[in-house]
């Protein structure tokens, strides 16, 4: 194997194309014909490219040196500090839409020069000691730090020659790639299992149904945890952690994190966002731990009602209906007072066992497949520093 050298990236490496700075008078709220999305700060985060809440804009030859396409690279050079879950200075993001894009100011595209491997520089720039330098590097407030093109480029580190880049990046894109399978898998019979629910108890409810509320099968527990009690290993679980619109708990972070009292679950709890519940974030638990005290612990009353429940709470009305009672104008927040009055048909319990026997085994796999990603993220996060820093060398086919 040849010998890594130490280099300045800017020189042979790679180059950076920063975001355009276009003018906010010229967006359009919805796609018209000849228009693209902006990529923007906001929708470059936790390492893919998201459209939520997307603006749009003319395309025009002048913005073709911005256009993004999938496989790009991008990195954010606005953002916080790295103790930040989300918007960190310098964290990159894959584009991994199949429709074309156009690139804001303040977001920068990485792209290689001669055969270097951009896929290499994608993990080059996820490796924490490069968030590290960008971070001491950066120039702004607490909460908002900024690097430059400059910073980027004037990075120095040892360098593989190209095929051992490219042998790097397959070691660790493999492990993505199982990663995504998973998470889409899970996506895909959570839809499956939501469209049963829908199907079963509200498009063919029957009427002789009792007529209830949330509250009839489920309840709000407070189980509250003193600072002083956290354990610095329990898996704790912020507003942050959970994703819009998914029943998968896919992130959490720990005891040692956190610094006032928290709220305790158990696996297979279901954890509502209260702060903000338009953001619709509604999960299933796989594991015990503490959550914010912004998130409703809600425990059906027996456990054959579980998966009834879940899909319940997931519902789009019942996020609205927490919307309309939520209280506060810049941070509203909803509450159990509120959520358990929604209305609903409570089915027969042999209906309930029905459902069950259809949807258990999805709700299993979802759970089974969380671990397997954690499995592997982990597998992947310790690999990363030690395929960076050339600790752990890897063969080339070539």
């Amino acid at each position: 194997m040849s010998e890594w050298r130490e280099v300045q990236l800017g020189e042979n490496h790679i180059d950076l194309i920063s975001g355009f700075a276009f003018k906010s008078k010229n967006f359009l709220d919805f796609q018209e014909e000849g228009s693209l999305p902006v990529i923007k700060i906001k929708n470059v985060a936790n390492g893919d490219v998201n459209l939520e809440k997307v603006v749009y804009h003319q395309f025009d030859e002048y913005l073709e040196k911005f256009t993004l396409s999938k496989g790009d690279i991008l990195i954010a050079m606005t953002g916080n500090h790295p103790h930040a879950i989300t918007q960190v200075v310098g964290d990159v993001s894959r584009y991994k839409l199949n429709t074309e894009a156009l690139l804001n100011q303040r977001v920068g595209k990485i792209i290689t020069k001669g055969e270097n491997d951009l896929d290499y520089f994608y993990y080059f720039f996820k490796d924490e000691e490069t968030h590290k330098y960008l971070a001491s590097s950066s120039s702004g407030s607490a909460n908002q730090a900024n690097i430059s093109k400059g910073d980027i480029l004037g990075i120095t580190s040892k360098i593989p020659e190209p095929v051992e880049q490219k042998a790097i990046a397959e070691v660790l894109s493999s492990l993505d790639d199982k990663i995504d399978l998973l998470h889409r898998q899970n996506k895909t019979i959570e839809q499956m299992a939501e469209t049963l629910f829908r199907q079963w108890f509200v498009e063919e409810a029957q009427e002789d149904w009792e007529e209830g509320t949330l509250g009839d099968v489920a309840v709000n527990v407070r189980d509250s945890v003193k600072t002083c009690n956290i354990k610095g290993d329990a898996k704790y679980v912020g507003l942050e952690h959970i994703d819009r619109r998914n029943i998968s708990l896919n992130q959490y972070g720990f005891g040692n994190e956190v610094n006032s009292n928290k709220s305790a679950f158990q696996a297979r709890d279901i954890l509502f966002g209260k702060l903000r519940p338009y953001f619709h974030k509604v999960c299933l638990a796989p594991f015990p731990g503490i959550c914010s005290t912004d998130v409703l612990v809600i425990r059906p009353k027996t456990t054959e009602y579980l998966n009834f429940c879940l899909f319940a709470f997931f519902q789009n009305n019942v996020v609205a209906h927490a919307t309309l009672g939520s209280g506060g104008t810049r941070m509203p927040r909803t509450n159990w007072e509120t959520l358990k009055q929604f209305s609903i048909a409570i089915p027969d319990e042999s209906v309930i066992i029905s459902f069950n026997e259809r949807v258990t085994p999805t709700i299993d796999k979802i759970i089974h497949n969380i671990k397997n990603i954690q499995t592997l993220e982990s597998l992947r996060d310790t690999l990363l520093p030690k395929l960076m820093s050339g600790e752990i060398r890897v063969a080339s086919n070539e």
